[in-house]
């Protein structure tokens, strides 16, 4: 990627926009989007939607804005904040992370208890503002404030990590796409979808609202390559990632064959992805009006939903290329 590709995915990613609250991710998609030439409008979510009008069959290509994080629930007696999920949080591993409130002010999870043998309750857990009494941590942090994970963006040139590459390496991706497409014969629309991590509902207004004839989303995906991780068979570095199935979706064969087909044509590299936990924005797609084609292409990212997501450059680039690809290829309506 070149240095100005980089800069954009750190800026996707620094950018601080939990489930409905996605403006500051938002500002920077339409931004770019903008600068494509592409006719861009948001709608009441607050999905941002990309357009590039043709003839042909509409195909509608989504990515979140949204980022998981945390909701202020009220201050106790000592100044700690108390809080609820804003998407999927595994609880045992949030002790002792750094978040960041929306407003700016910091904090670190902590915990009732100084171990656990299950999956802690939210309602064990605090974040320590270093407030000195709920009258001071009420000046800081109001109740239904939200935080994100305090993660900076790093990368070697090989690899990237950072907080929120769920899902902004793929609004990254798309954006690759969108600038690499040169002619289509096809209707394009391009969706920035809001709160997928609270439900896929951005996603489902946004297919309601265009009504594609073929659809895929672009999202991470787990991998089986670390130490006692659950077997999988994508890896990190292996291409990338056309789903089969996930818990939300068993995509459509036509668009599974088409994606699969192009990175063959085209030389891109993938692997097929069988998600047994977690769902896509492409189980909501599928499901609007009397039903889309809808499949997906996955992003392999280690220790997803954490301050340290990691991803390749090399599958990166794969999934770029291979949205781009589709895009120049005619569809049958």
């Amino acid at each position: 990627m070149s240095k100005k590709s980089y800069e954009l995915l750190k800026r996707l990613t620094e950018a601080d926009a939990p489930s409905g609250r996605e403006g500051a991710a938002a500002e920077i998609v339409r931004a770019e989007a903008e600068r494509l030439g592409y006719e861009v409008t948001s709608d009441a979510l607050g999905s941002v939607i990309a357009h590039k009008p043709g003839s042909g069959a509409k195909l509608m290509f989504d990515a979140h804005l949204d980022e998981i994080g945390v909701i202020a629930s009220y201050a106790d007696d000592n100044g700690f904040i108390r809080f609820g999920a804003v998407g999927g949080l595994n609880t045992s591993e949030l002790p002792k992370k750094r978040v960041r409130f929306l407003n700016g002010v910091t904090g670190v999870i902590g915990s009732e208890e100084e171990s656990f043998k299950d999956k802690p309750k939210l309602s064990k857990l605090y974040i320590d503002i270093g407030a000195k009494d709920k009258a001071d941590a009420a000046d800081k942090v109001k109740t239904g404030d939200m935080a994100v994970f305090d993660g900076p963006f790093d990368s070697d040139g090989c690899r990237v990590v950072s907080k929120a590459l769920d899902d902004r390496a793929g609004c990254f991706i798309l954006l690759c796409a969108m600038e690499r497409i040169k002619s289509s014969e096809n209707d394009l629309w391009f969706v920035f979808s809001a709160q997928e991590e609270v439900g896929l509902r951005g996603a489902k207004t946004a297919a309601f609202s265009i009504m594609p004839d073929y659809a895929v989303a672009v999202d991470v995906t787990d991998t089986g390559d670390t130490p006692g991780c659950p077997p999988m068979a994508v890896k990190l570095g292996d291409g990338a990632a056309i789903k089969i199935m996930d818990r939300s979706v068993v995509c459509d064969t036509e668009v599974i064959e088409r994606l699969i087909g192009t990175a063959e044509k085209n030389g891109i590299k993938y692997q097929r992805e069988i998600m047994a936990d977690g769902g896509t924005d492409t189980g909501a797609i599928a499901l609007t009006g009397a039903g889309v084609k809808a499949g997906a292409v996955s992003l392999p990212v280690r220790y997803v939903h954490s301050p340290s997501e990691l991803a390749s450059v090399v599958d990166i680039e794969a999934c770029a290329e291979l949205i781009a690809a589709v895009c120049a290829e005619k569809w049958d309506r």
